[in-house]
């Protein structure tokens, strides 16, 4: 079982999808506790030094489908 989960799916223009990229990084930069801006709602969490990742991108069925995973602990170390 989960104990959190968010999805949001849209549509969005590239510039939209830059701005959000943009916020993302822009939390990542600061660490320690992150807010974003997530359609009517801001989703805030504590992002540590050290994260693990994971970039995928699949083609399938005409799309091209690119997956960016961050993941760390929710306890501090």
């Amino acid at each position: 079982m989960k104990d959190l989960k968010f999805e949001q799916k849209s549509s969005l223009s590239r510039l939209e999808a830059a701005d959000q990229l943009s916020a993302l990084a822009e939390a990542l930069r600061h660490g320690g506790s992150a807010e974003l801006e997530l359609g009517p709602g801001k989703l805030t969490m504590r992002v540590p030094d050290e994260l693990r990742t994971e970039i995928e991108v699949e083609v399938e069925d005409g799309e091209i489908e690119l997956e960016i995973e961050l993941k760390w602990p929710i306890a501090q170390t």
